[in-house]
């Protein structure tokens, strides 16, 4: 098997701060030298798990980046990377050339783990989150299992499963994952697509109805068609199983294999299986069901030439099929991207087709609950009576509850409180959209991104007088006197900037005219520092305060840090405030400037430094940022970590500078606590 070019060591070497910007820069002149042109988004995305400037990784380094992310490199989208990968030993040493080898195969998966851009973004955040519910709804022993039917009275009703996939193939197991259990009705969507796939929804719905019953499942009712209501109700379900055939096609048992094999496809390749002793079950407790046969065999609903007791089987045979919850969680994360099952990329039904079997799933799929389901929970879902429920968060992921305990509705009791927790804590009931801001938590944001945009585009806004946005971001439900990493708030910056009516409108509503920032400075302090006449006077008529503290901004503004307006530096400056490790990877993946500052001139290095996070310190450091940035009031990061008594970040700083670094005030040395203000 062909290796990518690497080179063994059985550690890291330990060198000197100021050699490691030598070896990446001999590792460029080195494929200079061989003629090789760095791709720069390759680059990066080595650079992000080379946290060490070493110019070289190992594999453990990829293999540990795509976990975190919920993905495994036994993804056939990994394939090929997971075939190079294999080949190497644990302490290879993987350089620019091998990484590329390992990663091109499957570099647009790659790049999207690495820059933290999958659906769910902070997925072990996400998965700590389910880990919890989970455990809060264990203890639920409300309910009986199903008993109507033999072989389901004899299932543990203790078990309890839980699993999702995401549309980008994250995916988590909880509990009895992979225990089978009878999908029951959970079949019925399934159905419904292939029915709709054969024929089209015209023809399919001149035998069933779209709207809900009101009615128990099995109620011996049609509607005033004479047609059975929805296809996720009994009837509805015998009448789609015996539209699963082809014209002039006669043979069941090649029917029920189409269905098995709908079931593969669905669950990306992986074999559901057929329980004939629940078959059997199903057989000898049928008298309701027979009755809806017949009942619509009357009112001639059902398409001409069918056979009644054939469809019958076919429908005890269709709920008889069994699966565990992982193969349940790809079929449901199939239905939420729209069609196409993430786990094979393969696409086994048409968009129209999914929406229109999520609109009844919506409407429809939980049994005589299935408005309360649809108020309180808002997402479309399908329940059994083996205890299986399957949810759909479309466009994000699918999820399967398994506990046999039901309801007095047929619903499963753990599933249901599942979901109620779901919904209370993530933003995924389908009108969560409409309400603004939330204490709801967005898993399709980053914690980092969530902080940066609630906080910044606030500040942002006021230091540039737009008072528009600040007050349709009030109308949002936000607080418009947040305070950012430095406690620097809105007015802060209003009043640096010299934004006079935006300090007017603020003082208006009543917020603190006097809020203290990091260093104990009122927006006061800033509009004297900066000389703004017209904002000192608003300020002062209103109470406003200074501090004493003192402060020597630089002369000249080219002494200080370079603002960016990205959004990206506001997240990494977030990110380096809480020493957030795999957030700055993320970010370095993306590309972003690692000297970028913010409205003030504060860089990521300035917020590491003054928060004592010294894992961030050093990454940047190893990164080589500038190592001595001055912001608005002329500070570096070193005069941040020795302010906020931080001695082994100051003394890491120092080390960097070398000889550049000022001893600390009243010392000799630069590892001293806290400079004069």
């Amino acid at each position: 098997m062909k290796k990518p070019n690497t080179s063994t060591s059985s550690t890291a070497a330990n060198t000197s701060p100021k050699a490691q910007p030598s070896r990446a820069m001999s590792a460029q002149a080195l494929m200079a030298e061989r003629g090789e042109v760095a791709d720069i988004r390759e680059q990066r995305l080595l650079t992000s798990l080379d946290s060490e400037n070493k110019s070289y990784i190992f594999r453990r380094d990829i293999e540990t980046a795509i976990a975190r992310e919920g993905l495994s490199l036994d993804d056939y989208r990994f394939k090929e990377t997971r075939r190079i990968l294999t080949a190497l030993g644990p302490d290879e040493r993987i350089d620019y050339r091998a990484f590329r080898e390992i990663i091109r195969p499957s570099i647009l998966l790659a790049e999207r783990a690495l820059q933290g851009n999958m659906v769910i973004r902070d997925f072990d955040e996400f998965c700590a989150e389910i880990t919890k519910i989970y455990d809060e709804t264990l203890p639920n022993t409300g309910g009986e299992v199903a008993s109507y039917i033999p072989q389901l009275a004899r299932v543990n009703p203790d078990q309890f499963a839980v699993a999702l996939c995401t549309v980008d193939g994250q995916r988590l197991s909880l509990g009895d994952s992979r225990t089978d259990f009878s999908v029951q009705s959970t079949c019925k969507p399934i159905n419904y697509c292939i029915a709709l796939r054969l024929h089209g929804d015209q023809v399919v719905h001149r035998h069933v109805g779209r709207e809900p019953s009101g009615r128990g499942f099995n109620e011996l009712a049609l509607n005033h068609d004479g047609r059975p209501h929805n296809p996720m109700i009994n009837a509805g379900a015998i009448m789609c199983v015996s539209l699963l055939k082809q014209e002039g096609e006669a043979n069941v048992a090649d029917r029920f294999d189409m269905v098995m094999e709908t079931w593969r496809h669905l669950t990306g390749g992986s074999n559901v299986k057929f329980n004939n002793s629940v078959y059997l079950s199903e057989r000898t407790t049928a008298d309701r069901n027979h009755a809806l046969g017949y009942h619509m065999r009357e009112k001639k609903a059902f398409p001409a030439g069918t056979d009644l007791n054939e469809t019958l089987e076919f429908y005890f045979q269709c709920c008889s099929i069994e699966a565990n919850a992982e193969q349940m969680a790809a079929v449901a994360a199939t239905l939420a991207n729209g069609g196409i099952c993430p786990i094979s990329g393969e696409r086994v039904f048409d968009t129209k087709t999914v929406q229109n079997c999520l609109s009844l799933m919506y409407s429809c799929g939980m049994y005589d609950y299935s408005g309360e389901f649809a108020f309180t929970i808002g997402l479309p879902a399908k329940s059994g009576v083996a205890g299986a429920l399957m949810i759909v968060v479309p466009n994000v992921m699918g999820i399967c509850t398994w506990s046999p305990r039901l309801d007095k509705l047929g619903n499963s009791v753990r599933g249901i409180e599942f979901c109620r927790r779901l919904v209370d804590t993530f933003n995924f009931h389908n009108y969560d959209t409409l309400t603004g801001h939330t204490d709801k938590k967005d898993p399709r944001i980053s914690t980092v991104q969530a902080r940066a945009e609630s906080v910044n585009e606030l500040i942002w806004a006021a230091s540039k007088g737009d008072l528009g946005a600040i007050q349709r971001l009030r109308v949002r439900g936000m607080t418009i006197d947040r305070a950012d990493y430095d406690q620097r708030t809105p007015l802060h910056l209003a009043a640096a900037e010299g934004q006079t009516e935006m300090v007017e409108w603020f003082i208006e509503q009543g917020i603190d005219v006097n809020p203290r920032d990091r260093w104990g400075t009122t927006p006061l302090d800033d509009a004297y520092m900066q000389k703004h006449a017209g904002v000192i006077r608003v300020l002062e008529a209103h109470g406003g305060l200074r501090s004493g503290v003192v402060v020597t901004p630089p002369e000249d503004p080219a002494e200080m840090a370079e603002h960016s307006e990205s959004g990206l530096t506001n997240e990494l400056i977030w990110a380096a405030s809480y020493g957030e490790i795999k957030a700055i990877q993320r970010l370095i993946a993306r590309g972003v400037d690692l000297d970028g500052a913010d409205y003030d001139r504060r860089t990521p290095l300035h917020l590491a430094a003054a928060e004592g996070r010294l894992g961030a310190v050093k990454l940047l450091l190893d990164q080589g940022v500038k190592r001595a940035p001055r912001d608005r009031w002329g500070w570096t990061p070193l005069d941040d970590a020795r302010r906020h008594g931080h001695t082994e970040v100051a003394a890491l700083i120092a080390r960097y500078l070398g000889p550049e670094a000022p001893a600390a005030p009243g010392q000799g040395s630069a590892s001293s606590e806290s400079p004069s203000t």
